[in-house]
């Protein structure tokens, strides 16, 4: 008996590891599936938000672009709370909050409180965003491309669930439905809180020190700018998209039902895209054909909407979710454009930060033009001036050129390995490179 007690010991902690292991996975599955229902379920049912609450054009698209200024000023407390308190709390308080802002804004009477929800609805979101790939890295670093695939396909079906049953869940519960559909996903928030809660403190990983980078000084960099203003301008298409686009489907003559299932097909179709750009962005010559064809597809799907939005529109959409590969290309070119894994999570947290702050005036902005000449030229005109600075800043930041050799103090040799994490408001993108010719590691 003494002989096998150790083994048994041993063999149960082993199975205690690998249950809370479990646990984290399910708990990072889940909370994946909530990161865009709060965001997503808006646009489907915004005039019925509009009427409800009796907002002006300009109110509407200050609505649409909370969650884009929520990601950008919420996802920078993220990593010191996730410093100050377990990782499981943090969330499990992130989802709750999430829940809470979901029913405020569902209830709210008046558009102030409405945004105040709205905000709390984002907290969940936004520190997920940031939150979620480097506890992938930290629990589950055999399986990370597993993991990563699974939360962002979770993610992706979310929001696609949220776009799709947003104007049948309005219209199936009579007047006032708009707020169901909003407060409807509260549900699985609470849900996606209760695995964070029983998570052990630390089932299978331990912190290690983090090297700290001065973010600040990226103000000098040419690139780091270059980079911020790319990512915003992609991300400003896709917030004017998911906001705007199915009420302009709805204004042009479609069902709200048939709008939100659009939305949908948008979204569903990003999915294999993000899985292919990163392996073709790596390759330098692919870089500006890849930025070409994406710019095509913007002007084409655009265009398409502006001209014949009940002409085929889905191929429309989809050619516009084709163009939205820009996002996987910019995380990448995060990490193709700093020597080493320090500079480039500061490269990604500041870019990310800047870029979303600039994508935040764009569902403003066609809000507000909305409201001055009752219609969508405006959102035309925003999406398509976007494009061409999306095109020309990125023709910047395909050059191969480097943060740390602009910004004094930062130049240091390139690390050893093949690998560099990219650890952005969506799942990381995980960059291989090699090392041809003795020369750079990136090309």
């Amino acid at each position: 008996m003494t002989l096998t007690a150790p083994t048994d010991t041993a063999g149960s902690r082993a199975a205690e590891r690998r249950r809370g292991l479990t646990l984290i996975a399910v708990a990072i599955v889940l909370t994946g599936f909530n990161l865009r229902t709060a965001v997503n379920s808006v646009g489907p049912v915004l005039e019925e938000i509009e009427r409800g609450l009796g907002l002006s054009s300009g109110l509407a698209g200050l609505v649409t672009t909370m969650p884009v200024l929520c990601f950008a000023a919420i996802g920078f407390a993220g990593p010191p709370l996730a410093a100050r308190f377990r990782d499981g709390h943090v969330l499990a308080g992130a989802l709750l909050a999430m829940a809470a802002g979901l029913v405020l804004r569902a209830a709210a009477g008046t558009f102030w409180l409405f945004l105040v929800g709205t905000v709390l609805a984002m907290v969940g979101g936004a520190l997920g965003n940031v939150l979620l790939p480097s506890l992938v890295k930290r629990y589950f670093p055999t399986r990370t491309g597993l993991l990563v695939g699974a939360y962002s396909v979770a993610m992706a079906a979310g929001g696609a669930i949220a776009s799709i049953a947003a104007a049948p869940l309005a219209a199936a519960t009579g007047a006032g439905g708009w707020r169901w559909a909003l407060g409807v996903w509260a549900v699985l928030a609470l849900v996606a809180a209760l695995p964070w809660l029983a998570v052990p403190a630390r089932p299978g990983a331990a912190r290690g020190p983090h090297a700290g980078v001065r973010m600040r000084s990226l103000v000098r960099s040419p690139m780091a700018l270059a980079l911020a203003l790319f990512f915003g301008m992609q991300s400003m298409q896709a917030y004017v998209l998911i906001g705007w686009t199915a009420q302009y489907l709805r204004d042009s003559g479609l069902s709200a039902a048939t709008a939100g299932l659009l939305l949908g097909i948008n979204t569903v179709v990003v999915i294999p895209l993000n899985a292919v750009v990163p392996s073709l962005t790596v390759r330098p010559h692919l870089q500006r054909p890849l930025l070409a064809a994406f710019g095509v597809c913007y002007v084409v799907g655009w265009l398409g909407l502006m001209l014949a939005p009940t002409t085929l529109p889905w191929l429309w959409m989809g050619v516009l979710a084709l163009g939205m590969g820009t996002f996987a290309m910019v995380l990448t070119l995060i990490g193709l454009r700093a020597r080493t894994p320090e500079t480039t999570a500061a490269l990604s947290t500041v870019v990310q930060g800047w870029g979303y702050l600039l994508a935040g005036a764009g569902p403003l902005l066609v809000g507000v033009l909305r409201g001055r000449t009752g219609g969508y030229a405006g959102m035309f005109a925003v999406v398509l001036t976007g494009v061409v600075v999306l095109m020309a800043s990125g023709w910047l930041v395909t050059r191969a050129r480097y943060v740390d050799d602009e910004v004094p103090g930062w130049t240091s040799p390139a690390p050893h390995g093949d690998g560099i994490e990219v650890a952005g408001t969506e799942p990381p993108v995980t960059v291989h490179v090699t090392e041809p010719d003795g020369g750079s590691p990136r090309g």
